[in-house]
């Protein structure tokens, strides 16, 4: 017992510092800023407008696929390979990397879905100052300049996007380590050998002695006096706090800067508890893209947090495009704007005294290690830019309908007669929720596979309860895997070599939840393969079909490593933990992800949520924002959080309803029951040592306004069901700012507390404390919205101000368009599979109303068997119609119609509903001439056929 607490004291003093309130709150001073990351102080110390390369454009190749080019930095006399290549569907990739490194560079696999499809450049002119090339696309061109190297992307006369044009190209060639003797002897040779050159040479360069000196392999890795002379300076060694990162293979940064003519916004580059739209960094910190284990983080700030997807989004009036950062390592992101810090009334000055100034964005990104491998979407929409992407990485994965409903969980449920009290209590105050989650203490001491012999003695009694409800679960599965000789997941790891291994070869160890812990490597195929087969239902004894998967921790959260996580010198075969660590955690999830399919034979779609990811983890399951509070302004972040991952393909996002620390206010857990109901992911999550806080713990006014909030979701799932699929297919954001929509509207660009969910619905939550009103701007000058709950018409372009009670959730329906719910509200999704559709028209006289329907089984993957239904509403010249989107598909539903509800209508003599087979029936209906609604009751046609309705 003596050793056990010896052995455990550390992870105890940690816990205690986590569960005291008075310490709930990040400790900065745990992570490093950029002056405290040697690479980042060095590399944003360089001065613009003093590039050392120039392109040497006799070396360039042109073939069907690329273009080849070397560039060579002039100081040093290394050479860099660039690759140009044209991509189909208007992308432009560039690629460089040392000519002849002493070893290879990582270069990030797994995260492109595919080799992408080139076609072909042609050199439309060439001398010797450049080149230009044809893009292929209208007037699309790259302008390549010599000296110093630039890259200009253009259409017509307009610069869309700049590379090196502020000359902050930077790329640490790998070199060999000299010792202090031979350092010092080298130093003094150069300096002397300089001071000759500098007697001798003549004002002007001989260009032959130049060429013959930049060909001489001898000068490929020689180390100017300037670079020996940052030595100390963290390049071959850093020490942060009790850390000392050992960086065998020396500097190796590499950056470049992108200037973006005309624009002011720009956006992505997740995770960050920030703004929507990016804010510049001048004063202050670049954005850190590392991935962290950062408790109850701090608002409004640019520290790295649990992902990162190195995307970035810059949208004017004009254009919107995107830049993909391909790159795995650390990784900071600068941004500046000649606009920044100017007022509104100053740039009305600039406007008025015709200033000529074109607004502009610089940024430059920097990464630790690897090779520059960046991907340019020339859009030109906000939807061209997501399907661009989407062909590169993915798009967001199909999930299972129910994982769209309410989701329960805590740290933690006792054991199963808490799990089952839970559940009935869900029942009792009649609120409907899908799953109930599990966090780390339903395991045997924190070994991840296994359930507490005590508390979960009997798991499939358990999860046969919640099946017969139509219930599912989710039980946590960590990364850490706790050292234990008598623990099978650890022996098997352990004895095929499958860990991280530390600098000196041993497997790496650290401490986590479990005490002394390993940590799988899960770069490995093998190794993925192997934790892939542990979900097996003769592997992962105790489980059934209706238990999901929860990855957390998986940064990878080590509580006693530099900045709590992996020390960057561990290994990954070949490879250094710095070099591949933001892509640890979306290898997790694609592990488990993959194990759950396994087990289903290839049939059931996965549900697996993640705290870390990177680009591509979109295809993988769902994320969430983190261990938040219960604050007021951790619940109005949330929103711009959620928006930058939909920007970058991540979907699936969603907040603790609540916040995990901490205990909130019963007016701030309603408010964010309310918010949640209108977020991708809907999932309440509270700390160990708070108080309980199940939905009817609050009084029953609290737990009716609850309830109608989870109510809502649930009728709502059709529609949000139909958007995931479409971001299934098409890559768009479910959740989406509302520039997405109205890309030429200025006033939506910087809008970050209201936003759409698809196109058509518009959601304001309240998110200030005793708010009596709210202020939510309408888009569209030729729109109208219509108040989904009083069904009060509203006309666009205008500033709305919204009385609010505790009731309300300020939600628009934008005119023109047929919103499909369900109004049946029962205690879970799937209870309500068969139940009937209601049709929600809201009209626009200047334009048709449509929508569409999207019904399959709800679970498994026979949707790309086709085996789905997909139709086209639409309402034009007073007739409502449905037709098949896809003739080839073949699925059958005993769902029907049975009311629709046209918003904006005019009294008709008659409605008449029309079959494919040609029947035809009169039809009942209500009209409404206060508000000019309609409702036409039980028209009962099945929500597969084909129909029509005509209102006379």
């Amino acid at each position: 017992m003596a050793t056990f607490t010896a052995r455990m004291a550390p992870l105890l003093v940690l816990g205690l510092a986590l569960c005291l309130s008075g310490t709930w709150a990040v400790d900065k001073g745990n992570f490093k800023t950029c002056e405290q990351s040697a690479f980042c102080k060095r590399q944003r110390a360089l001065k613009p407008g003093e590039s050392p390369y120039r392109a040497l454009l006799e070396t360039m190749e042109l073939t069907n696929t690329r273009l080849t080019l070397q560039l060579i930095n002039d100081n040093n006399k290394v050479r860099l390979l660039l690759e140009l290549y044209r991509l189909q569907g208007n992308i432009t990739r560039v690629k460089i990397n040392e000519l002849k490194p002493l070893k290879p560079r990582y270069e990030v696999p797994d995260v492109l879905i595919r080799e992408p499809t080139t076609e072909p450049l042609s050199v439309l002119s060439q001398d010797e100052n450049g080149v230009v090339l044809s893009l292929g696309v209208e007037s699309q061109r790259v302008i390549i300049s010599a000296r110093p190297f630039r890259l200009d992307i253009m259409e017509g006369s307009d610069v869309l996007m700049s590379l090196n044009s502020r000359g902050l190209l930077a790329f640490e060639h790998l070199r060999m380590r000299k010792d202090t003797f031979s350092y010092k002897v080298t130093s003094t040779v150069a300096s002397v050998w300089d001071n000759i050159k500098r007697v001798f040479s003549s004002s002007q360069a001989d260009p032959e002695a130049e060429k013959k000196e930049e060909a001489d392999p001898a000068n490929q890795a020689e180390t100017t006096k300037e670079e020996e002379e940052k030595v100390e300076d963290g390049m071959w060694e850093e020490t942060f706090k009790s850390h000392t990162d050992s960086k065998p293979n020396g500097p190796s940064a590499v950056s470049l800067d992108f200037s973006l003519p005309g624009v002011e916004h720009v956006y992505g580059i997740p995770e960050h508890a920030d703004t929507l739209r990016l804010k510049t960094t001048d004063n202050g910190d670049p954005y850190r893209l590392y991935n962290l284990d950062v408790f109850q983080y701090e608002l409004y700030n640019p520290m790295a947090l649990y992902g990162s997807v190195p995307v970035m989004v810059a949208h004017s009036a004009q254009r919107t495009t995107g830049i993909f950062w391909l790159n795995a390592a650390e990784t900071w992101v600068d941004i500046s704007s000649n606009t920044a810090g100017k007022t509104v009334f100053g740039k009305m000055l600039d406007y008025v005294q015709g200033s000529s100034e074109t607004p502009q964005t610089d940024v430059r990104w920097i990464s630790e290690s690897g090779i520059i491998d960046i991907f340019i979407m020339l859009g030109p929409t906000p939807k061209d830019v997501f399907s661009q992407y989407a062909s590169l990485t993915g798009t967001q994965s199909f999930p299972p309908l129910a994982s769209l409903g309410y989701h329960q969980c805590r740290w933690n449920y006792n054991d199963q007669e808490d799990v089952k009290s839970v559940d009935a209590g869900f029942d009792e105050h009649d609120i409907p929720y899908d799953f109930i989650w599990l966090d780390i203490e339903h395991t045997d001491g924190k070994r991840y596979f296994t359930w507490d012999p005590h508390k979960f003695a009997t798991p499939k009694e358990m999860l046969q309860g919640l099946m017969d409800k139509k219930r599912k679960m989710v039980a946590i599965v960590d990364p850490h895997i706790k050292v234990d000789s008598n623990y099978k997941i650890h022996n098997e790891i352990r004895s095929r070599g499958f860990y991280v291994k530390n600098k000196d070869g041993g497997d790496y160890e650290g401490w986590c939840w479990p005490g002394s812990a390993s940590y799988p490597d899960f770069t490995r195929a093998d190794m993925r393969a192997w934790w892939a087969s542990m979900f097996a239902y003769d592997q992962y004894e105790g489980t059934m079909e209706n238990l999901y998967t929860w990855n957390d921790m998986n940064e990878p959260s080590v509580f006693n490593g530099p900045e709590v996580t992996m020390h960057k010198d561990a290994t990954h075969g070949a490879w250094e933990h710095r070099d591949i660590h933001n892509l640890y955690g979306l290898y997790v999830q694609m592990a488990t992800a993959e194990g759950l399919i396994q087990r289903s034979g290839g049939v059931e779609r996965p549900f697996v949520l993640t705290r870390a990811f990177f680009a591509g983890s979109q295809r993988l399951g769902a994320v969430w924002t983190g261990d938040n509070a219960a604050e007021w302004g951790h619940l109005k972040i949330s929103i711009p959080m959620c928006l930058s991952m939909g920007l970058v393909g991540i979907s699936f996002c969603g907040a603790d309803i609540g916040g995990f620390f901490k205990s909130p206010s019963t007016e701030l857990l309603v408010r964010w029951y309310q918010a949640g109901a209108y977020q991708p992911f809907y999932r309440a999550h509270a700390h160990v040592d708070t108080p309980r806080r199940e939905p009817w713990l609050f009084g029953p006014e609290n737990t009716a306004l609850i309830r109608e909030a989870v109510r809502q979701r649930y009728t709502l799932l059709p529609y949000w069901y139909q958007l995931f699929y479409r971001a299934h297919v098409t890559g768009e954001p479910v959740m989406r700012p509302l520039w997405v929509e109205y890309p030429q509207d200025l006033a939506t660009f910087a809008l970050e507390d209201e936003y759409l969910i698809g196109r058509d619905l518009l959601v304001h939550p309240v998110v200030e404390e005793g708010a009596r009103g709210v202020t939510a701007y309408l888009p569209g000058k030729d729109e109208v919205w219509f108040d989904v709950h009083t069904f009060q018409k509203h006309n666009g372009a205008q500033n709305l101000y919204i009385p609010v009670t505790m009731s309300s959730i300020p939600v628009f329906q934008r005119g023109g368009s047929i919103i499909p719910r369900k109004l049946r509200v029962r205690r879970s999704s799937t209870c309500m599979e068969h139940d009937p559709y209601t049709l929600y028209v809201a009209l626009n006289l200047q334009r048709t109303a449509d929508g569409e329907l999207y019904i399959d089984d709800g679970h498994t993957f026979n949707y790309e068997k086709k085996e789905f239904i997909y139709r086209k509403l639409t309402f034009a010249n007073k007739v409502l119609s449905s037709v098949n989107l896809a003739p080839d598909a073949k699925f059958t539903t005993d769902s029907w119609i049975e009311r629709i509800i046209v918003l904006g209508a005019s009294k008709p003599s008659k409605v008449t509903l029309k079959t494919a087979d040609g029947q035809e029936k009169q039809l009942e209906f209500d009209f409404d001439a206060s508000m000019s609604v309609l409702t036409v009751r039980k028209p009962g046609m099945n929500a597969g056929a084909d129909w029509t309705m005509t209102f006379q």
